[in-house]
This record gives structure tokens, sequence and C-alpha cells, in this order.
């Protein structure tokens, strides 16, 4: 069984900056890819920021340049910095782990409970 927990969101000031967190821990054997996703009100979840195995880092045009993905393979652990923060990055923010479970034959997805950032002034 595996548990991924996030902490860091809350309110911040346009201009701003917040940090993300989300550690994943249980019967891990491998973990690949790790990332973020937002989801609005009566919109689909988006892809925010995804950083692979070997550190490569890919972000969505609205968050590049403002935002940054970082991992700690150690702490199985998953961060985003979001510096000059916007309002319409107000959202649900998700992270994603790919892994392996002990045992397992192929790798899945683990998902975060979701923690609230809001931009506002």
């Amino acid at each position: 069984q595996v548990q991924v927990a996030e902490s860091g969101g809350g309110l911040g000031q346009p201009g701003g900056s917040l940090r993300l967190s989300c550690a994943a821990s249980g019967s891990i054997s491998s973990m690949y890819s790790m990332g973020w996703y937002r989801q609005t009100p009566g919109k689909q979840r988006e892809w925010v920021a995804t950083i692979t195995k070997d550190g490569t880092r890919n972000y969505a045009n609205s968050v590049k340049g403002r935002f940054t993905i970082s991992r700690d393979n150690a702490k199985k652990s998953v961060y985003l910095e979001m510096n000059n923060l916007k309002p319409e990055d107000t959202a649900v923010y998700y992270c994603n782990f790919i892994i392996q479970v002990l045992g397992g034959r192929s790798a899945s997805d683990a998902w975060g409970q979701g923690t609230l950032v809001t931009v506002s002034s």
C-alpha cells in the first residue's frame, strides 16, 4: 500500500511565492516520473510540471519561468516552487508519482489528496 501526503498550499499574494511539498511512503520499490497537476471548479485537471527520474524537467507554458519542480529521491518527495504568482494560478494542486510497488509487475500512478492554492490580494 502506498500513501501520498501533500502540504504547503494556502493563500498567496499576486507576485508572491508559495512552495508545495509531496511525499510518498509505503511499499515502493521504484519511483519514476513525478509531477504536479491542478484543477479549478468545472474544469478538467491540467498538467503543470513533470520531473523525470534523470532530472529532466518540463513545464506547461502557463507556468514556465515562474514555477520550478524538484525532487528528492531519498525522501521519495517532489516539490513545486511557485514564484510570481497570478490569480489564475488559483486551483487545487495534486502531486503525482509513477511508481513500482513491491511485488508489482508494472508501474502505476499514485496521487496526492490535493492542496488548495489561492492567489488573491
